[in-house]
């Protein structure tokens, strides 16, 4: 087959659905995901003794059950009992239980960064502690969380194409698909590798700039050379 042709007419339109469904993936399972791990390491952090239990057994399980067990749990599993998912829905479900039990670790270590003083300064002021977490400690939080936070959107970039032993066929599934048709493995493969490394590294970018954006001035240091 004529290279030109398998590249434009084959190859760019198959990866070019895979990416969307994958762009689909990681953008609904990313805010989603941070939100229910703000909760978790909030609750972990400063809830009482049954909630920080609750929180931690959470992190416990889906920190340790892979993720693609997870997906087949979902989708598989959960009709034996009555509950059908389509596979993109089982997908987004499974990926956020599992990305908010990593970016609640992230949370709650930049939580524990920050000192206690602040806190009770915040309480003597007259702040309750919900309203000293939300103005204070939380913001802080979240902007020293973001290294980490931003490494776990990139795992979800690259694990979002375990969907595909799901049948949701995302940008690897699309390349698999292409490449066993025509069997030009290494053409295709390499086309979908360029692929996820632009992502990451656009996303890279993308969280260096907020990082700069959002930094306090007198309080980041600069790195050295």
């Amino acid at each position: 087959m004529d290279p030109v042709i398998f590249l434009t007419q084959i190859l760019i339109p198959a990866l070019w659905q895979g990416l969307i469904i994958t762009l689909e993936l990681v953008l609904l399972t990313a805010p989603f995901g941070l939100l229910l791990g703000v909760g978790i390491a909030l609750g972990r952090q400063y809830g009482g003794r049954v909630l920080s239990s609750l929180c931690a057994g959470y992190i416990v399980f889906f920190k340790g059950c892979p993720l693609l067990l997870l997906l087949f749990m979902l989708y598989f599993g959960l009709p034996t009992i009555g509950i059908i998912l389509p596979a993109f829905t089982a997908s987004v479900i499974g990926f956020i239980l599992c990305n908010a039990a990593y970016n609640s670790e992230y949370i709650r270590g930049a939580i524990k960064s920050i000192k206690d003083g602040q806190m009770t300064a915040a309480q003597a002021l007259g702040m309750t502690k919900v309203q000293a977490i939300e103005t204070i400690i939380l913001p802080q939080a979240l902007r020293r969380a973001i290294p980490g936070l931003s490494n776990e959107f990139i795992y979800l970039i690259k694990y979002s194409s375990l969907a595909y032993m799901i049948t949701v066929v995302e940008l690897s599934g699309a390349g698999k698909l292409v490449a066993t048709k025509y069997f030009l493995y290494n053409e295709t493969f390499l086309a979908v590798g360029i692929v996820y490394l632009a992502l990451v590294t656009l996303t890279t970018f993308g969280v260096d700039r907020l990082e700069k954006r959002l930094a306090i001035p007198g309080m980041v240091q600069k790195s050295g050379r």
